[in-house]
């Protein structure tokens, strides 16, 4: 199949070289024009240096990807509506809030053009990873769509059937190969934010972990003794001086907390053990919050995916004021003061 692709960061470049990989013909634009020229020379792409020359190099029914940041997608499909006809697609890849999805199928609809919402998991890696791709749209468009969805995806061989799928005898099912047709408009982009929220509560959980293990060897060091330090009183079982590089690494072989994840932190901590190249300053790009959003709307409870994404804020000093406040009050009704270092 033919597909444009707008985008050529980093995982639209390399959504580009997978799919030349694998056979298909793609055309590129994107607002950097080296980016463009970079693809063209390495990959085959054919590049366009306008909106209006990316159009015309595509056959109709035209199937446009847009992989640009969330805040640019409408300003996007507005200067495409103009160029495109009855009968294209536009696919929106990135990581765009899913109740946008469901306004802007609407008056693409009456213009006959197609709208997917397409959550795109895998990072840098997915190159040679593949890409877990999370759809939502009309039936008729994701069927058209299907080989530049196989293309994209892992494959069912990158990870073992589930045995009772395997022992169905069916052909493996389009989940197993690495895509899902999820639902109607928006529904891609729902079941990506959710697994994005669950990404915070993961990573969080591998990180606070680790955290106890790098603080247990709190029972050698010397602490004050005074009403502003909780003392320890059995210092004699906090006395490790534990290797997280190696923990993660053997944690990685057979356990069962064993994922991706874990084989990022593993490499990380392997390249630079105390992580001195990271000062702890954790942003999040709005998905956690959306979930925690729904899940207020649904009445679920998230204590895990929330206290994740508020851990997030706190590391960028957002809590400097509470912080302060609690301080405030102990030195009210306690006298207690405050200590500017505290050893535990």
């Amino acid at each position: 199949m033919q597909l444009g692709m707008i985008g050529l960061g980093r995982m639209g470049a390399n959504m580009v070289r997978r799919l030349e990989q694998t056979g298909h013909d793609t055309v590129g634009y994107d607002v950097d024009a080296t980016a463009v020229d970079l693809l063209v020379g390495e990959t085959g792409m054919d590049g366009a240096g306008s909106l209006e020359a990316f159009i015309g190099q595509l056959a109709a029914p035209r199937n446009v990807w847009i992989m640009v940041p969330a805040a640019f997608v409408d300003s996007t499909i507005a200067s495409l509506v103009p160029l495109l006809e009855a009968g294209d697609t536009i696919i929106d890849g990135g990581n765009s809030w899913y109740q946008d999805d469901i306004k802007r199928a609407k008056p693409l609809d009456e213009h006959g053009i197609d709208y997917l919402d397409v959550g795109t998991s895998g990072g840098t890696h997915g190159l040679e990873r593949g890409y877990c791709l999370m759809v939502g749209g009309p039936a008729d468009a994701v069927a058209r769509m299907v080989p530049i969805f196989d293309a994209l995806a892992p494959g069912v061989e990158t990870a073992e059937r589930t045995p009772t799928r395997l022992a169905s005898g069916q052909e493996p099912s389009t989940a197993e190969r690495g895509w899902l047709h999820c639902g109607p408009n928006g529904a891609g982009h729902f079941v990506k934010m959710v697994h994005n929220g669950i990404e915070y509560g993961l990573m969080a959980a591998y990180a606070e972990g680790l955290n106890v293990l790098a603080k247990a060897g709190i029972g050698a060091e010397t602490h004050a003794a005074d009403a502003e330090t909780a003392p320890l009183v059995h210092p004699e079982y906090y006395r490790y001086d534990l290797d997280l590089a190696g923990i993660t690494e053997v944690w990685r072989r057979g356990s069962v907390v064993a994922s991706w994840l874990l084989d990022l932190t593993a490499e990380a901590l392997a390249a630079d053990p105390q992580l001195d190249g990271f000062a702890g300053h954790v942003s999040d790009s709005g998905e956690g919050r959306w979930t925690i959003n729904a899940a207020i709307d649904e009445g679920v409870p998230v204590p895990v995916l929330s206290a994740a994404l508020f851990a997030r804020f706190s590391s960028r000093g957002r809590s400097d004021v509470a912080d302060k406040v609690l301080s405030a009050m102990r030195a009210g009704f306690g006298g207690h003061v405050e200590r500017k270092e505290s050893s535990r």
